[in-house]
């Protein structure tokens, strides 16, 4: 009996459960589509990387004596879709059965679901127990509560999982170091050299085929040199584990002018395509802690971001999907600007993030939630257009882990179904956590007037003008405290102003 193992370009994990029984004679099915390139115009250096880490994946099961019937994008039989390569494979190898893992993103899931009657045979769609945390699990834990809030959850994690329990109490007395993580970077603080990886020849074929079928996509694939195999993958996390680790937690949200990735693992785009498994980055991390190589406040706020963050996220999106994409609470309509996409701002710290993310496909989570978000959600930018941005320039995007980032964290769209408040920010918040400012052309200690920063207008405006969903919110109840103490004609100044700097951006456009 032949069994066809259908495995998607973020599963690529020999523990991957579409493989779990594998036997002689089954066939592996990899495929590059068109399809998944364009649904929206991904960073040609995220399409990139998940191809070589594709191919990279496939010869590492030929090398296993596994049949894989890999089909490249620039085969000239290539359907083009997922369904199509599907239906192709079956009607070569004529198997008995199809098995994959599910997928992460809600509409291949919806695909999956035909397949069993388009295909005529038996379709098994396994659970992906990459994950710690089960759907039903996190449905049980959120059935009843108005309001979902990550540290709740992440208390369970810990628990289910033991990591940094000592008995059935947190290591060092607390769940949550996160108030000893929020120094901004000292001069002499230099961050330690990071590897780099060489291109190989199957590298160097998909750079090759990503810069003729999608030149005209947005990034760079100049100084290609990320991780692209299970073996490279490994000696990064060890890396950062011994070398980065250890100030990781200290300086996490900390911006330095020029240095994009500081003392962060860089670990997220491994991680969720599958060349990394997220409990061996755990257990490295807490190994780390336990022999005294690296404080409890680093090693938990990287375990928090996988167990905690990681799994949270993606049990709001299976939750509440497929209206979840659709929410808008705060009623955002503007159109993003060009300079998301050129970068040509004459604010530094945009310019800064804009300039990495377009050679990277990468900035940190600071740099995404605290300065592009921020600004983001202070203009009032449609979510349907944030969210796709998101999707398209960073490597390690997928639906799943972006669109509720996007809507519930960085724009407050939902509500407040995670979120406890918007996180909304003037310039001082930037100002303290980089070095941003300096070569800037606004102050952040000006508020109003000549080289006034957008961002201190931009945070007074915003607060006044979405009173009616925000005030009443315990959170923010200082905040509009003092605007009800502020003068009336300097609101109106402040709210003035910044409506010049909105209609003043450039107007949205294609990419």
């Amino acid at each position: 009996m032949t069994v066809l193992r259908f495995v998607l370009g973020d599963q690529l994990s020999l523990d991957i459960s579409s493989l779990s029984d594998i036997a002689d004679g089954d066939v592996v099915l990899m495929c590059e589509v068109a399809d998944e390139t364009r649904y929206v115009r991904h960073h040609k250096r995220k399409i990139a990387f998940l191809f070589a880490a594709m191919r990279h994946f496939a010869e590492d099961l030929e090398a296993r004596g596994i049949k894989v019937d890999y089909v490249t994008l620039d085969d000239p039989q290539n359907s083009g879709s997922f369904t199509g390569e599907v239906k192709r494979a079956v009607e070569r190898h004529k198997p008995d059965r199809l098995v994959v893992t599910e997928p992460g993103e809600w509409r291949v899931r919806q695909m999956m679901a035909d397949w069993r009657e388009e295909f005529s045979i038996d379709v098994e769609i396994r659970a992906d127990e990459r994950f710690l945390c089960t759907h039903e699990r996190f449905a049980d834990w959120a059935e009843g509560l108005k309001e979902l809030r990550m540290e709740y959850f992440y208390r369970e994690m810990r628990k289910d999982t033991g990591y940094l329990m000592e008995g059935d109490h947190p290591a060092e007395g607390k769940w949550n170091f996160d108030h000893d993580n929020r120094e901004p970077l000292k001069k002499a603080v230099r961050a330690p050299e990071r590897p780099t990886y060489s291109v190989d020849d199957t590298t160097e074929a998909v750079l090759e085929l990503v810069s003729t079928r999608f030149g005209n996509h947005f990034g760079s694939l100049e100084k290609f040199d990320y991780p692209v195999s299970r073996r490279q993958a490994l000696h990064y996390l060890n890396w950062f584990v011994d070398e980065a680790l250890p100030d990781f937690g200290t300086y996490q949200d900390a911006m330095r002018q020029g240095e994009p990735l500081l003392f962060h693992s860089h670990l997220s785009g491994l991680i969720n395509c599958g060349l990394i498994d997220p409990r061996e980055a755990c257990d490295r991390a807490e190994e780390a802690y336990r022999e005294g190589k690296a404080p409890i406040n680093a090693v938990e706020g990287f375990i928090r971001q996988i167990i905690g963050w990681r799994e949270f996220i993606r049990g709001v999106y299976w939750l509440h999907m497929p209206d979840y994409a659709a929410s808008n609470k705060l009623n955002a309509q503007r159109r993003l600007p060009d300079f998301f996409w050129t970068g040509e701002t004459e604010l530094n710290c945009l310019r800064q993030c804009f300039e990495e993310v377009r050679e990277s496909a990468y900035n940190h989570h600071i740099q995404r939630l605290m300065v592009i978000g921020n600004f983001c959600l202070l203009c009032g930018f449609d979510p349907r257009e944030v969210q796709e941005w998101y999707l398209v320039v960073y490597h390690d995007a997928y639906e799943w882990v972006e669109m509720p980032n996007v809507v519930g964290m960085i724009l407050y769209a939902d509500g407040g179904l995670f979120a406890s408040k918007p996180y909304a920010a003037s310039a001082n918040y930037i100002d303290k956590m980089s070095d941003y400012c300096a070569d800037c052309a606004y102050s952040p200690k000006t508020k109003t007037g000549e080289g006034a920063c957008p961002f201190n207008l931009l945070y007074w405006d915003f607060i006044a003008r979405n009173e009616k969903n925000l005030r009443g919110n315990p959170r923010m109840n200082r905040t509009y405290a003092t605007l009800d103490r502020m003068d009336g004609e300097k609101v109106k100044t402040i709210r003035k102003e910044a409506q010049a700097f909105l209609e003043g951006l450039p107007s949205g456009g294609d990419y």
